[in-house]
């Protein structure tokens, strides 16, 4: 098999290599592979004069031949597996590069075989499904006496381990729910189980709290299920403070606490500057006189024994901002008449004289 593939993998970068020396799309061949997941198509084309300067009219697999960009790359390193190994069959990953996936021993992929290629398209995707490589079943002994499995419990469970008498087996929810009942069950000498089929409970989050001030983005339901992702926006002037999209968890709850939407803050200043995101201003500069939800906002203070200001700062939580102890508003004169004096201009304390 591996020459096989690796016989495959040579001719149809042989045929790529041809096609693009040409600068004339030839005849498009039949594909290689099996079924191809695409996206979209590429435009279509007879000859590279029929695409832009940076692509080539080549055979896209499905897409008969397309304006194609061959220097383009699909994803790798994939992934990584557990139960599976790929490996490139190609010097790099660009259009038309080929790359094997092989299932561990004891593992099969759907369509029963133990290998499969995939190739790089047009669109940048690796030809056909993501491989999934199950376990394969052991054959149970000609002539051993097995217990019944009815198909609606392999529809809904992972078994594991055999259902011939005297062993035992166990249920995993192929939902990934929690189990309802035993999860482990033994094959009687009468080819009765122990115990009956245990179900899969399904799991729902149920409505999280409403947010003042704010929206919840999502479909108004009595419950929700696992995997379902609410957003929310807060009104305008508040700030939203949390997680902006919760999704409901295989546990019934959601990934985090709903936020909540914060108001801004007033600034408790009119006749001194104070300094806002790093930058001294005049309040009545700033818009509306506020600022938002957790904004730091420092305000001068007079030394009290000397002719020099130093800092305090305060921060707004929640439409809640107020001036700091040793913060002194000016007056109305001392603003017009001796804007100069004001606490906020005069000169800062050296470090040394702020206790």
């Amino acid at each position: 098999m591996d020459f096989a593939l690796l016989l495959l993998s040579l001719w149809a970068l042989a045929g790529t290599v041809s096609l693009q020396a040409s600068g004339t799309a030839g005849p498009c061949p039949e594909r290689l592979l099996g079924e191809e997941r695409r996206r979209t198509c590429p435009r279509p084309c007879k000859t590279d004069k029929d695409c832009g300067n940076k692509r080539q009219c080549l055979c896209d697999g499905q897409c008969g031949l397309s304006c194609v960009a061959p220097g383009r790359t699909c994803p790798w390193p994939l992934p990584p597996s557990e139960n599976s190994v790929t490996r490139l069959l190609s010097p790099t990953h660009s259009f038309s590069a080929l790359l094997e996936v092989r299932c561990n021993p004891g593992f099969t992929l759907p369509s029963g075989l133990d290998v499969t290629i995939r190739r790089c398209q047009g669109d940048r995707q690796w030809s056909g499904d993501e491989p999934n490589c199950t376990e394969t079943q052991k054959p149970t002994p000609q002539g051993a006496q097995t217990c019944p499995l009815p198909e609606e419990v392999l529809d809904t469970f992972s078994i594991q381990g055999s259902a011939a008498v005297g062993t035992s087996i166990r249920y995993s929810c192929l939902s990934g729910a929690d189990i309802v009942g035993s999860s482990e069950n033994f094959c009687q000498d009468n080819q009765t189980w122990q115990y009956p089929h245990p179900i899969c409970q399904k799991v729902y989050c149920l409505p999280p709290r409403e947010v003042e001030q704010g929206y919840v983005v999502a479909v108004q339901k009595t419950e929700y299920e696992v995997g379902f992702d609410i957003h929310y926006l807060c009104k305008k002037n508040y700030l939203l403070d949390g997680p902006q999209k919760v999704t409901c968890l295989s546990n019934g709850s959601w990934s985090a606490p709903p936020p909540y939407c914060r108001a801004r803050c007033l600034i408790p200043a009119e006749r001194s500057r104070v300094v806002i995101g790093g930058e001294k201003r005049w309040p009545f500069d700033v818009i509306d006189a506020m600022v938002p939800h957790g904004e730091n906002v420092t305000f001068y203070c007079k030394h009290p024994h000397k002719h020099c200001r130093f800092n305090a700062t305060q921060t707004c939580f929640d439409g809640a901002l107020y001036a700091p102890a040793c913060y002194l508003e000016p007056t109305w004169l001392q603003y017009k008449l001796f804007p100069h004096r004001l606490i906020s201009e005069i000169d800062p304390c050296e470090p040394g004289y702020v206790e």
